[in-house]
């Protein structure tokens, strides 16, 4: 059976954010996460600007509290309204408010906002009217992992929970009338991610509601598995339609992240034209033939993930095959690679990783590497069956890492604790020591 390779955008309502608008009238645009901390304004504002130049169009920063809401005020000054800021809130809903005067966008997590209907709806409520009055809009950003305890109770940390969170708010913000709303719904198991926003479209459609969507694959990770792993996510919703904004999580400079979200969109919007005519796939008695004839390696890699992912799924495929006759690429890697990030099987140890931000009190790039390097060169084969999470913060990490073997996570300046599975069994350890103790853990288990 020859798939057809094509793309028809869902339509949806438009979402101002300052000068720009979100939604599917208007491109596709790319977005990045600043990993500075607000309180060093020279180092945020030298890193919007090489975002800027790399082709963000959006740039979010982490806002723990007022202190940060106003060093990014001074930010926003320093650009001279270059780029849209997006304050990323979590926990404090005062904080929500104070920076919903001082930048264009702010998102709030539902899992941690508040538990209580009748509190949410409160406090909801008077955001909105601040948003209203200020020109502000909301991100609606639900995370696989930091559901609140309420949701997690009537629904466990499903698909099904994960969109009920979502739309609690979105009816309020409809009752309200207030439509400068942007959605996501983030994981980092590109299956699950897919499931929920699949569901959380058909579920808005049923309510005649037609919000723009965010895309991205949470703690992606780095490196080739990282792109791959966001590729398979993205590329399977892109290729639904869906997808008004997307932003690649990668542990790197966020630099780094936006021309692999600019390659993944100009890939879907560009699929009619000629260069892409001889792309094909092909399933039979469930295996995927997929054949690529770019002849660049790092745009084919991106293009199979982007493509294979949503028909491993959506046909049930548990074989692979890569033909890609004019690209110096490994076809057999690349086949693992893209099964092992659709989570049908694995190959070598997986890597969870944050891409870090203003929360991140340790060096999460180097020690990212650290732990891929001890792993990789440990004796046991035992090892590369084992899926490893490292996050810099427990904002989202230890509801994140929930189905990590072991988990790597940042608990204060230079501080670690390390999990085996949900457990936490080592806190607050010295940084200088925490990966040291990870392995010991590893060879003790």
């Amino acid at each position: 059976m020859l798939i057809p390779f094509k793309y028809h955008r869902r339509t949806t309502s438009a979402t101002h954010v300052g000068k720009l608008t979100i939604g599917s009238e208007f491109p596709i645009r790319i977005q990045t996460m600043a990993n500075t901390s607000t309180d060093d304004v020279e180092a945020s504002v030298a890193q919007a600007q090489r975002c800027i130049k790399a082709g963000a169009e959006l740039l979010r920063f982490t806002t723990q509290g007022t202190r940060e809401v106003e060093n990014l005020r001074l930010i926003r000054e320093r650009l001279q309204g270059a780029i849209p800021l997006v304050a990323d809130v979590h926990f404090r809903s005062d904080v929500a408010d104070v920076a919903a005067q001082a930048v264009e966008k702010v998102r709030i997590n539902p899992g941690n906002y508040a538990n209580d209907p009748a509190l949410i709806r409160e406090r909801f409520l008077h955001l909105i009217a601040i948003c209203r009055e200020h020109g502000t809009a909301i991100r609606i950003g639900v995370n696989h992992g930091s559901l609140s305890q309420r949701i997690m109770e009537q629904y466990g940390d499903t698909p099904e929970g994960m969109v009920a969170s979502c739309m609690e708010f979105l009816r309020i913000a409809v009752e309200a009338d207030f439509s400068d709303i942007v959605l996501s719904i983030k994981a980092s198991d590109t299956h699950i991610m897919v499931q929920t926003v699949r569901l959380l479209v058909q579920t808005m459609e049923d309510e005649k509601m037609s919000f723009p969507l965010h895309l991205g694959v949470t703690e992606a990770g780095e490196g080739e598995d990282g792109r791959i792993k966001s590729a398979v996510g993205i590329g399977a919703l892109l290729a639904d339609g869906i997808g008004d904004t997307v932003r690649v999580s990668l542990s790197e400079e966020p630099e780094a992240e936006l021309p692999v979200a600019k390659a993944l969109v100009d890939y879907f919007v560009e699929l009619d034209s000629p260069r892409y005519h001889g792309n094909t796939a092909d399933i039979t008695d469930g295996t995927l033939t997929y054949t690529g004839i770019e002849s660049d390696a790092a745009l084919l890699r991106l293009h199979a993930a982007a493509e294979c992912g949503r028909l491993l799924w959506d046909y049930d495929c548990k074989r692979l095959v890569i033909h890609a006759p004019h690209a110096d690429v490994d076809s057999d890697t690349l086949k693992r690679d893209i099964l092992q990030a659709a989570g049908i099987c694995r190959y070598r140890t997986e890597f969870v990783s944050c891409p870090g931000c203003g929360r991140t009190m340790f060096d999460l790039q180097g020690t990212v590497a650290r732990i891929r390097q001890a792993v990789a060169e440990h004796p046991s084969p035992r090892l590369q069956q084992l899926k490893i999470a490292i996050m810099g913060c427990i904002v989202n990490g230890p509801g994140e890492m929930s189905d990590a073997d072991y988990g790597y996570v940042g608990a204060g300046r230079d501080r670690v604790s390390l999990y085996r599975g949900k457990e936490c069994v080592l806190k607050n350890i010295p940084q200088e020591e925490a990966v040291t103790r990870l392995l010991e853990l590893l060879e003790n288990n």
